[in-house]
C-alpha cells in the first residue's frame, strides 16, 4: 500500500508516517518548502504520480493562529485553494482514497450540547470558515466509481511531542501549583494521535466504509479537573485543585488580557469550556473499537512531557 501525505512535517504527518512504517506501507511526503529524497513539491503531485498511490492524505494547511496575526485570505489560500488543487489531481488519477483533515472548528467554536455530523456548521473564525469552504468543495464534486473521499473533523489532537494547554497544565501539577479553576465543571473531548492514526488506516483499508464526513474523538469526554487528576496519577503526586469563585477567576483573567499573566480570558475559556464531540458515526462505520481509551491516550501523552524537558 503506497500512501502520499501532504503536510508530512507537521505533528500529525510525522506520526502518521511513523505509524504506516510499522505496517511496511511506504509513504511519500509533500511539502511547500523543502524537497528531499522522501518529499516532493505540490506541482509534482500529478495524475501520473498518483496512479502509483493507493491513498492521498491531505493534512497541509494553515492552523488556527491564537495570536491573531494571520490575515483571512491566508487561511483560504492554504486551507481551501490548496485543497482544491490537490483534490483535482486526485480526481484525474487512479488513486483510490482521499482523506481530508478538516476540524470540528469548521462547525462550531463553542458547543452547548454534543457535536455530531448533523450539527449545522456556523464557524466564527477565518480558520473554521476556510476549512468549511474546503469541505463544501469536496462534497460538491463527483468522484468516479471506485474512489472514496473522507472528510475528518478531529477535536483536540494530542500525543507525545505535542505542546499546548496540556503542557501548561502539566507544569502546574509537576511544580505542585494548585489548579485554580476547580469551580468550573466542564466536559471536553480529546483524540489521541494513536486513535487518529488507527482510524485513517481503517479508512484506507476497509472499502465498506462509506465516503462522507466523520467526527474523530476518543470515546469519553473528560473534565479539566479529571485531566489534572490524571496528570497527578502519572506524576505519582497529588494534584491540588482549588475551587476559587468563578467571578474572581474571570476578573483575574481579564487583567491577564492586559498584563503578561499566566492566564487570560482566551486561555481560561480553553481550559474550562464544554466541547463534547460524538464519534458514534465513525465507530459504527468501522465496526471496531478504538485501540486506546481517553485516559490511556492521555497518560501516554502526559508521560512524554517529562522526557522532553
Amino acid at each position: 500500500m503506497n500512501i502520499t501525505i501532504s503536510g508530512i512535517t507537521g505533528f500529525v504527518g510525522v506520526n502518521l508516517s511513523n505509524y504506516f512504517t510499522k505496517f511496511k506501507s511506504p509513504t511519500t511526503g509533500v511539502s511547500r518548502k523543502s524537497v528531499t529524497s522522501k518529499q516532493m513539491a505540490y506541482n509534482d503531485v500529478d495524475a501520473t504520480f498518483l496512479k502509483t498511490q493507493n491513498a492521498l492524505i491531505h493534512l497541509a494547511g494553515k492552523a488556527h493562529d491564537l495570536k491573531k496575526t494571520t490575515e483571512e485570505k491566508d487561511y483560504f489560500e492554504a486551507n481551501t485553494e490548496l485543497t482544491k488543487k490537490v483534490f483535482k489531481q486526485f480526481l484525474e488519477s487512479n488513486c483510490e482514497v482521499f482523506v481530508y483533515m478538516s476540524s470540528v472548528k469548521a462547525v462550531a467554536d463553542t458547543v452547548e450540547d454534543i457535536l455530531t455530523e448533523e450539527t449545522q456548521p456556523i464557524p466564527k473564525t477565518a480558520y473554521g470558515k476556510s476549512k468549511l469552504a474546503a469541505e463544501k468543495y469536496l462534497l460538491s464534486q463527483e468522484p468516479s466509481k471506485g474512489k472514496r473521499v473522507y472528510i475528518l473533523r478531529p477535536c483536540m489532537i494530542h500525543g507525545p511531542g505535542n505542546k499546548g494547554n496540556l503542557n501548561l497544565l502539566y507544569h502546574f501539577v509537576k511544580k505542585g501549583i494548585p489548579y485554580p479553576f476547580g469551580s468550573f465543571e466542564n466536559k471536553r473531548s480529546f483524540v489521541s494521535i494513536d486513535n487518529l492514526c488507527f482510524v485513517i488506516k481503517e479508512l484506507i483499508e476497509n472499502k465498506s466504509i462509506p465516503s462522507g464526513v466523520y467526527n474523530i474523538s476518543d470515546d469519553q469526554a473528560l473534565s479539566t479537573n479529571e485531566l489534572v487528576e490524571t496528570m497527578g496519577e502519572v506524576l505519582q503526586k497529588p494534584a491540588r485543585i482549588l475551587k476559587i469563585p468563578k467571578l474572581l477567576v474571570r476578573g483575574v483573567s481579564k487583567i491577564g488580557d492586559l498584563l503578561p499573566l499566566p492566564v487570560n480570558s482566551e486561555r481560561l475559556q480553553k481550559l474550562t469550556e464544554n466541547y463534547v464531540v460524538s464519534n458514534r458515526k465513525i465507530i459504527e462505520a468501522m465496526e471496531k473499537e478504538l485501540p486506546f481509551t481517553a485516559r490511556e491516550g492521555l497518560r501516554k501523552t502526559i508521560g512524554s512531557f517529562g522526557k522532553n524537558i
